[in-house]
């Protein structure tokens, strides 16, 4: 179901995860995504693993819902595996028939390409999931900080960017409404061929995007009636200040990086 998928969401706390400065996560999370691309066998992806274990556990979010961040993207983890078993042929040949060749070097390459991106998008996911759309938005007007002086509006940069990922989730919530309601006024949603399907959805799709369209006049006309405006001379309810596990978590992950490296270089293969 379209309401199992828990992107951009948002779960309180008060694990050390989610009392690190939002700054820091956001620094970590983008350090992160880079040097796992940087791993190069199954050693150093396995330390990124490991450190990524450790995030889990620190952050007191249920593994279930850890796991409900991968649904999305499950049948682009199967379509890639299954590219990666078939065009690589590397290694010793387990199987072959016409145009089909299956090795241990495609295998594995299968393999090590699904834990990369199960990292990818549980580490991400990590980040909505111990931080606030407000202290996001925050963060990344923070961050970008620098861009004022090349005269570029940060603060509407950085609220876009977060009020487009706090909708994910009420716009998969709204889908699944509307697939409800067209499914009990008789639509067949799951038979016929991939085109008929696909036509089948527009009933959906389009009181979809008037839904958005209304709810994003409604967001623009309530934050103008409140007299809203960003940039200079807006307060903040919450001062970002850098913690000591702040420090602890970049020490962490600068080791992490460098055991990537040495690993990389004592172990320069995937096999």
């Amino acid at each position: 179901m379209m309401k199992d998928i828990t992107i951009g969401q948002y779960f309180p706390g008060n694990s050390v995860i989610h009392r690190m400065d939002p700054r820091m996560k956001l620094v970590l999370t983008f350090l992160y995504i880079i040097v796992i691309f940087v791993c190069k066998n199954f050693y150093s992806l396995g330390a990124m693993v490991f450190a990524l274990v450790l995030m889990v556990l620190f952050s007191q979010i249920p593994v279930k819902t850890i796991l409900k961040s991968v649904k999305p993207i499950f049948i682009i983890i199967v379509f890639t595996a299954i590219l990666n078993v078939l065009y690589t042929t590397n290694g010793t040949i387990l199987f072959e028939w016409k145009f089909i060749h299956i090795s241990t070097g495609g295998i594995y390459t299968a393999v090590f390409m699904v834990i990369r991106i199960i990292s990818l998008v549980v580490a991400s996911s990590l980040l909505t999931y111990t931080t606030s759309p407000t202290l996001i938005t925050d963060a990344i007007e923070r961050l970008l900080s620098p861009l004022k002086f090349m005269r570029n509006s940060v603060h509407t940069i950085a609220m876009m960017m977060t009020i487009a990922l706090r909708f994910i989730p009420t716009l998969i919530e709204e889908f699944d409404k509307i697939t409800s309601a067209q499914k009990a006024r008789g639509a067949d949603l799951e038979t016929g061929t991939l085109v008929e399907r696909a036509k089948a959805l527009i009933p959906i799709f389009i009181p979809l995007f008037i839904t958005s369209f209304r709810r994003a006049y409604e967001l623009a006309y309530a934050m103008e009636c409140r007299c809203y405006h960003g940039g200079e001379g807006r307060t903040r309810m919450k001062q970002m200040k850098l913690h000591g596990f702040d420090v602890v978590g970049l020490v962490f992950m600068v080791v992490v990086t460098a055991g990537v490296v040495s690993l990389n270089i004592v172990f320069p293969h995937l096999i």
